[in-house]
């Protein structure tokens, strides 16, 4: 009876962590995964959305997208709000929390409130105050760059400017947020360590490469992937609002495309190809991720 009694309890046992894990697994499969599954299948077929009929197409619409002649304008295009992007909202705001948090002592409060203030705007919001600063004709930066003799460009209307200025609009509206958490990763670094860094004569910049930044290489590591998921899908709002991704596809990213394959052009088959492309890049740099969080300092 004993023995009878402990298996049963080890079976319990057993499944009572799935038990435990029904509820979220339920909400994860109908919100997350059937959703992809059916993206996955969408993406299989030749669908303007509006006909009841739906030709299945197999790979077809994968291979269209690869040898458009515009998919590596669109992977560039990509790969540069990315990268500006790290410039603006990783590495500037790294720089400026160790400032903010070690090396001023008056006023710090201040500017990280004053910093931290266009994270509460909305994306929307931010591109139409960026419209009317980079305008070209009598804009505030326009005007400066007239009293100073140089002719300002049209931002939103030519090659390559078009891409800094909405990775600006972007950056400056994240700023904050990331500021704000680098601040605190770089506060809990012990102040035994930077004191002792400074008696030993340490500079500034050899206690922030040498102790801040392996000490906060895992909030290092949170920032760096929010950043990159900025890059990707935060974009969208002042591409959409501002340059619908022009001019000729010049300011457009692989998450803007999806729209306008599905709700511009119809081809709801693409939009769903473009989407699990979109994913799969977002899937190693989960990978990524993970191998990194080997090498990154947690404090337990």
């Amino acid at each position: 009876m004993s023995e009878n009694f402990i298996k049963h309890n080890l079976k319990i046992k057993k499944i009572e962590p799935i038990i435990y894990l029904l509820p979220v697994i339920i909400i994860y499969s109908i919100f997350m995964f059937w959703p992809i599954i059916q993206n996955i299948y969408l993406s299989t077929l030749s669908w303007n959305m509006v006909s009841p009929n739906k030709v299945f197409v197999g790979f077809k619409n994968y291979l269209q997208i690869f040898t458009d002649p515009e998919f590596p304008l669109l992977l560039r295009n990509t790969f540069i709000y990315v990268i500006i992007m790290m410039v603006f909202n990783f590495i500037i705001p790294y720089l400026i929390a160790y400032v903010l948090a070690r090396l001023i002592k008056n006023a710090a409060h201040f500017y990280r409130s004053l910093l931290f203030f266009p994270s509460l705007l909305s994306l929307a919001v931010a591109a139409i105050v960026f419209m009317w600063l980079l305008t070209p004709l009598g804009g505030p930066i326009a005007e400066l760059f007239k009293s100073i003799g140089i002719v300002p460009p049209n931002w939103f209307k030519s090659r390559g400017y078009v891409l800094v200025a909405l990775s600006i609009i972007t950056a400056w509206r994240c700023f904050g947020f990331n500021l704000i958490i680098f601040i605190g990763a770089i506060l809990d670094v012990p102040d035994e360590l930077i004191e002792a860094a400074k008696i030993e004569k340490a500079s500034s910049w050899t206690i922030f490469w040498r102790i801040v930044r392996p000490l906060t290489s895992s909030a290092a590591l949170y920032v760096f992937i929010i950043t990159f998921v900025f890059g990707l899908q935060y974009v969208f709002t002042p591409i959409h609002m501002l340059t619908q991704g022009g001019p000729n596809q010049e300011s457009t990213n692989l998450i803007y495309v999806v729209y306008q394959y599905g709700f511009k052009f119809f081809q709801s088959g693409k939009a769903a190809a473009v989407a699990i492309i979109s994913l799969i890049i977002f899937l190693i740099v989960i990978v990524i991720q993970k191998r990194l969080e080997k090498s990154v300092f947690y404090a337990n």
